[in-house]
């Protein structure tokens, strides 16, 4: 729809695009995060997709909530549980997600980000949690998914300082994997996810599911989510090839299908 706040399509090669498209600043409205999680729910039950990029626009990727909507505390509470449907639908496509994050990521931009797997920024890009300049705490995800991104000690000073970092910032203190130049951004994103489309994507959501699992609970608990993965996966097709393309061929043949 050309009206829509939230585009989407999936390649050939099974790698979507899930872009943020509500310019001039693609601020964060409840009628964007509904249709962002829609959108990301649809995508985590197409059995087409191997890999999501997520994309803003040149300038920026997200500059975080619509403040104008925060009319009253009952509004915010409303609006904390739209980014708290967006962002873990976000989070739970059982595959492969990359950001890709290009000019600013601020508060609510940096949370979705920080949703997804892995982060790639142009080098021009900055990011940062300012919601303490209003007075106001992060309210999705920045006091706990980025806390387990870089540390609560690091995650702390962003969201007490309200400081905006530079990309080369962020990949020194793990925010972002990698920093390419901004012109070549979601060329060097796209080429990121087509690698990891041709590989074994099942699994690579089965260990998804274990990591971001563990992590919430005790080690004996993970590992629990680790042995239910493990067992799980070898019901794969990918499975069944990888393992007979090493009998027969040798480790790194194997040709993956995404099933």
């Amino acid at each position: 729809m050309p009206d829509s706040q939230v585009l989407s399509e999936i390649a050939a090669d099974g790698v979507a695009t899930l872009r943020l498209n509500r310019p001039p600043m693609n601020a964060l409205s409840r009628s964007l995060l509904t249709e962002l999680g829609d959108t990301a729910n649809a995508l985590a039950s197409d059995a087409s997709v191997k890999v999501v990029v997520v994309c803003g626009g040149e300038k920026v990727f997200a500059a975080g909530a619509d403040i104008s909507e925060f009319t009253d505390q009952s509004a915010a509470i409303e609006i904390g549980a739209t980014f708290r449907y967006a962002f873990d639908a976000v989070a739970a496509i059982p595959r492969p997600v990359i950001a890709a994050i290009n000019g600013f990521a601020l508060g609510g931009g940096l949370e979705l980000a920080c949703a997804c797997d892995l982060r790639i920024a142009g080098d021009r890009a900055k990011l940062g949690q300012p919601e303490i300049l209003l007075g106001i705490i992060p309210g999705a995800g920045g006091t706990q998914r980025l806390a387990r991104l870089v540390g609560p000690s690091r995650a702390k000073d962003l969201i007490w300082s309200g400081r905006q970092i530079k990309a080369e910032e962020a990949l020194a203190i793990g925010l972002v994997d990698r920093v390419v130049s901004a012109s070549d951004l979601e060329m060097e994103a796209f080429s990121w996810a087509k690698e990891l489309s041709a590989g074994a994507v099942v699994a690579m959501g089965l260990a998804k599911g274990a990591v971001d699992g563990g992590l919430d609970g005790s080690l004996a608990i993970g590992l629990d989510l680790e042995a239910q993965a493990f067992g799980e996966v070898f019901a794969s097709d990918d499975a069944r090839a990888g393992v007979k393309s090493f009998l027969e061929h040798g480790p790194g043949k194997a040709t993956f299908q995404g099933q």
